[in-house]
């Protein structure tokens, strides 16, 4: 499934793809057929889910490693209106687990080499557009050099 996003005429770059990409198992060999002419990733997991933290370092940035080694990525918490949330606390609770921190983040984007740490929260917005905002400066201004196909510099695509 793909969804196209509409930027601010003074922020588009030509067509922007988001596609939805799955976790499953059975699209682990399909998935990587969507990264080719890739800008940025959006690595994304959520604050009130340790295994999607843990699934960052173990599953994604292996499989960009592998699949996109030159392209830059920017790791997101979600959800980050959830850790104050007593029912998600209580269910974190029941499973001996707690929120992730923001220091947590930022530790990890560290050891991933991420380019930077942002989180935010789809259901209050908070922290959205700085994402977004985030993903187009690291497209136009990496703070690690990475190669980029000469076919690429009038397009942009974020997955």
């Amino acid at each position: 499934m793909e969804k196209t996003s509409l930027l601010p005429p003074s922020m588009a770059c030509g067509n922007t793809k988001s596609p939805t990409v799955s976790t499953q198992e059975d699209y682990n060999q399909l998935r990587p057929l969507s990264y080719p002419n890739t800008d940025v990733f959006l690595i994304c997991f959520s604050v009130v889910n340790p295994a999607s933290y843990h699934n960052v370092q173990e599953e994604w940035v292996p499989e960009l490693k592998v699949c996109m080694p030159n392209v830059p990525y920017v790791l997101i918490g979600t959800q980050i209106d959830l850790r104050d949330d007593p029912k998600t606390l209580a269910r974190l609770l029941y499973m001996k687990e707690k929120p992730l921190t923001y220091e947590h983040g930022v530790k990890l984007a560290k050891e991933i080499g991420a380019q930077c740490y942002l989180e935010c929260s789809a259901l209050t917005q908070k922290g959205l557009k700085t994402v977004f905002d985030e993903a187009i400066m690291t497209i136009f201004h990496p703070k690690k050099k990475k190669k980029r196909c000469a076919k690429c510099h009038r397009c942009c695509t974020l997955v």
